[in-house]
């Protein structure tokens, strides 16, 4: 959770604080309707009952580019694309949005200490068609995992706010399920439609 320094504020319960004392003046910037930012927002903005109009971007670049020179006032960007200019001090974070705190940041809370039960973490993953052989799934699932278990791996991973996450492809499959009910209630709810 990021934000443009001129918004006057240091942690996410002054961030709360100060978006309901000063209703639909907060924008917050997406990559585009759906995308993880976008919806992110949205349930922070459903579990905090706050108001902040979204503002669609075509893309990362140019919603990350506003938000710097204060266009837009608030992004739930991912860590890899914000750290920089977080550590340069042309960003100021609050939060992690992820259900623990981030080896990169270490000093950001997580949005969850403030609003028991937000989690927003993208991910990334490897499938495979229907029909691959077991053993081959199998094979492939070890080597993945022998990667990211890799110490060079770990490290330019954790450089970039992000973590590995080795698994087996039945947690993967669980945690696909998992993440599709979550983020379909909030779409529900926010009544997002494709564009």
């Amino acid at each position: 959770m990021a934000l443009n320094p001129s918004v006057p504020v240091k942690t996410v319960p002054e961030f709360i604080a100060y978006a309901k004392t000063h209703p639909g003046k907060l924008n917050m910037a997406s990559a585009g309707v759906g995308t993880p930012a976008h919806v992110s927002g949205e349930m922070f903005k459903m579990m905090t009952g706050i108001s902040m109009p979204h503002v669609p971007y075509r893309g990362g670049t140019p919603a990350l580019t506003d938000l710097i020179s204060g266009q837009v006032q608030v992004m739930f960007v991912a860590m890899s694309a914000s750290i920089e200019y977080i550590r340069a001090g042309k960003l100021r974070a609050l939060a992690v949005t992820t259900a623990s705190r981030s080896d990169a940041l270490p000093d950001l809370p997580t949005v969850a200490d403030f609003v028991p039960g937000f989690e927003a973490s993208t991910m990334g993953g490897i499938g495979m068609p229907r029909g691959t052989p077991v053993e081959l799934i199998d094979e492939l699932n070890k080597e993945i995992n022998a990667g990211l278990d890799d110490p060079k791996m770990k490290t330019r991973l954790a450089d970039r706010g992000s973590t590995a996450l080795p698994g087996s492809p039945s947690n993967f499959g669980k945690l696909l399920a998992d993440e599709t009910e979550k983020w379909g209630k909030v779409i529900r709810a926010a009544n997002i439609r494709p564009e």
